[in-house]
């Protein structure tokens, strides 16, 4: 796996005096069909969230309200990306090792996910995923 699978995504942005909007679809805007979503929020000062890869899930992360750091290692590089604008993503695809971090006041994380949620999916152990990818 490497990190140059990672990549921003610009969603729809439609500019309104009333108040902007922005979406996404299946295959269309991102490479997946949606299986799951769920959202980070209320996230306490200096905490951390995520800490491990997916063996098949795919995503796109969109910080929907505040700022946030989204830390991607692919065992030999790590790379830091900071969302702050609800109209775009970020992809991550399945085998990529991630956590976020640096979450402002309010912020809220909406994830879309290519699985359903499976505990079998996670790999936790950063060392063993390093050995997994034989780096």
């Amino acid at each position: 796996m490497s990190l140059d699978r990672v990549k921003k995504i610009n969603l729809p942005k439609i500019l309104d005096e009333r108040g902007n909007l922005s979406f996404l679809e299946e295959y269309k805007h991102i490479p997946f069909k949606i299986e799951r979503t769920y959202w980070i929020y209320d996230v306490p000062g200096g905490e951390v969230r995520g800490g491990h890869s997916y063996y098949e899930n795919e995503e796109i992360i969109i910080a929907l309200s505040g700022s946030f750091d989204v830390v991607l290692n692919d065992g030999m590089s790590e790379k830091k990306i900071s969302l702050n604008r609800s109209y775009y993503g970020l992809y991550v695809p399945k085998g990529t090792w991630r956590h976020m971090e640096n979450f402002s006041t309010n912020a809220l994380g909406f994830i879309v996910a290519s699985t359903k949620f499976s505990a079998d999916d996670y790999e936790r152990d950063f060392n063993k995923y390093c050995s997994l990818n034989k780096f």
